[in-house]
């Protein structure tokens, strides 16, 4: 399969627009091409430091510039996290995501201790995976190093709707922060939101960057925004949920061997409508009870969601086995 990487804008918006039924017949036909043999990773999120980011991101209950800010947990260590760890191992997972609320990753204790995390994470056979802002190339390399898998660090939006969501980093600084990762070594996990006031061509056009990358990110994280007390964006309506199988089916045929990630806004779903997006090409999941500081779907809920859709579930070294069936422990963060 040939893969693009100059997509006009009214290419992405011609497929956006198209009748549900043969948007998601196209997106099959590519996922079933490019990824055969389906199966779905489970992924488990744990924030590490929570609240008292620098950042103003107009969606996030974590900015200290907003009311709802969480700050004040401590920021947990080594030890617990990697117990996490474990228990999302034992629970089905493949992939362990840490966040850090940062505005960029502060060097020091704070970063030897992300590096012992990851090292850890690695080590238990699990694929390791970071946000934690902005980095520097030297930064970069010692996470490469360390066994790092992915790097978490999403567009959020298009360019030209960006600045009414954050005023305190550039879209080209967050282009940047994706290239010193791409320039170490790191997988990109590199996505957006849906659902904070932008327009069809905004969604296209974060699209449009992301499949315009070369090459394209590994994983593409398709959010739609829980709208939080205390935010700048707390009375946005809810996301039709038929927009987030669009956005999933169009990621998918934009981007065919990327891992098209289901994430946040995935407990406003019913099941159909997130059956519909792994038919649409989703093949991953966070997999938990809580996102960072938002809600997640139970565990069980999930064990049962992906039986229904009678998908497989991806482990380590392993080819798609069965759901899995561990007891249902929580392994999400606070």
């Amino acid at each position: 399969m040939t893969l693009r990487h100059d997509w006009s804008r009214q290419e992405i918006q011609d497929l956006l627009d198209l009748p549900l039924m043969d948007l998601l017949w196209q997106a099959q036909a590519v996922h079933r091409s490019a990824n055969p043999g389906y199966h779905v990773q489970l992924a488990s999120l744990l924030s590490v430091k929570t609240g008292g980011c620098e950042e103003d991101c107009a969606y996030c209950p974590q900015s200290m510039h907003h009311p709802s800010d969480v700050a004040g947990r401590p920021e947990l260590a080594v030890e617990p996290v990697l117990e996490r760890a474990m228990q999302a191992k034992a629970a089905g997972a493949h992939r362990f995501c840490m966040g850090w609320a940062w505005r960029e990753i502060r060097d020091g204790a704070p970063f030897e201790a992300m590096l012992a995390m990851v090292r850890g994470v690695r080590e238990l056979g699990l694929e390791a995976c970071v946000t934690a802002g902005m980095l520097t190339g030297g930064q970069a390399a010692r996470l490469a190093e360390a066994g790092l898998t992915a790097y978490n660090h999403n567009l959020d939006t298009s360019p030209e709707h960006y600045d009414r969501i954050i005023s305190t980093r550039t879209y080209q600084e967050r282009l940047d922060t994706l290239q010193r990762v791409r320039s170490a070594g790191i997988d990109l996990c590199c996505g957006g939101i849906i659902g904070m006031g932008e327009t069809p061509d905004d969604r296209a056009g974060l699209l449009q960057v992301l499949a315009c990358l070369d090459p394209h990110p590994e994983s593409v994280p398709i959010n739609a925004l829980v709208p939080v007390e205390g935010t700048p964006l707390e009375d946005r309506p809810p996301v039709d949920p038929l927009e987030l199988v669009r956005m999933v089916a169009t990621a998918r045929i934009l981007m065919p061997h990327s891992r098209v990630r289901l994430s946040a806004g995935r407990e406003q779903l019913g099941r159909e409508a997130q059956i519909l997006c792994l038919l649409a090409g989703a093949d991953s999941i966070f997999y938990g009870d809580t996102l960072l500081t938002t809600a997640n779907p139970a565990v069980a809920s999930d064990r049962e969601l992906l039986r229904a859709a009678g998908v497989r579930v991806q482990l380590e070294g392993q080819p798609a086995t069965a759901t899995p069936t561990a007891p249902a422990t929580a392994i999400a963060g606070r």
